[in-house]
């Protein structure tokens, strides 16, 4: 599939689970979400204690908690990618209080109308909702103090495309954190596929060498991975495609299927008119 047929597989599946959630008004169950037979959950962590959740705007669908390590602060305007129903911006609107501003950006109309609604119910006029496409974000340069993300930008065909587009609406000292799926060494076609069926969010995941180099090639500094979780794949499934030396290489963490929690930052203009250093 080309660019633009990925993207409607992506719009599709989620557009999916945010009707099925607004009409059930829940998941499905730890094991599945909303009847795909898929479990989106193995990776997802507990907000219930942040200040801000609420369970309304949670799916379950994130791999990590971005806001723990993205150092917002009071009266900052903070962008989250593939916002969802809205999860992550109520929590980051907590921490940047009244004078600050949060823009949840998402491709899927039905995930924009419920976490509007969900706005709406909590009668927050400091966080919005945009439409868009994280290659081609709607936003003018250099007007974010933070980006955040979860288990979003791996399911972007062009990662490098959208790097770039983090650094281009980033302040100049600004930063981002995001929580996403990446692999560790070399997975079959066939076993993505088969992960894939067993675990969303893997479809689209990059190596995470491989990943960590785009955002240092996007111009980002200080590029640092906080926390990983490795997703655990029954031998049922590993046996099949690996011999024992392969599966020795799966149980020692050396090749599988992680979330990561990652931050880096965009350095700060000189009086010259580039950017230097931080």
């Amino acid at each position: 599939m080309n660019s633009e047929e990925l993207k409607n597989v992506v719009k599709e599946k989620y557009g999916k689970i945010a009707l099925k959630i607004d009409q059930d008004n829940s998941c499905c169950g730890s094991s599945s979400c909303c009847g795909t037979g898929v479990d989106y959950t193995v990776f997802s962590e507990s907000y219930e204690k942040l200040e801000g959740y609420n369970p309304d705007a949670d799916m379950n669908l994130g791999c990590g908690i971005p806001t723990d390590y993205a150092g917002i602060k009071k009266g900052d305007h903070v962008l989250d990618l593939g916002s969802g129903a809205g999860n992550d911006c109520f929590v980051s609107r907590a921490l940047v209080g009244e004078t600050g501003r949060v823009t949840g950006l998402d491709m899927t109309e039905p995930m924009i109308k419920k976490a509007s609604e969900n706005c709406e119910k909590l009668k927050y006029t400091n966080v919005e909702f945009v439409p868009g496409d994280i290659e081609e974000m709607p936003f003018e340069n250099k007007i974010f103090d933070v980006v955040i993300s979860n288990c979003v930008l791996n399911l972007v065909p062009d990662k490098s495309k959208a790097f770039k587009e983090i650094f281009r609406v980033l302040k100049p000292g600004g930063h981002f954190c995001v929580s996403d799926v990446v692999i560790k060494g070399t997975l079959s076609e066939k076993m993505q596929k088969d992960a894939e069926m067993y675990a969303g969010c893997v479809s689209g995941a990059s190596e995470m060498n491989e990943y960590l180099k785009i955002i240092e090639n996007s111009g980002f500094l200080n590029v640092k991975v906080h926390k990983q979780k490795e997703i655990k794949l029954p031998d049922s499934l590993l046996s099949e495609y690996n011999n024992s030396n392969e599966l020795s290489s799966y149980h020692a963490g050396d090749t599988g299927i992680f979330s990561i929690t990652v931050t880096a930052e965009r350095s700060v203009s000189c009086s010259c008119g580039g950017e230097c250093q931080l």
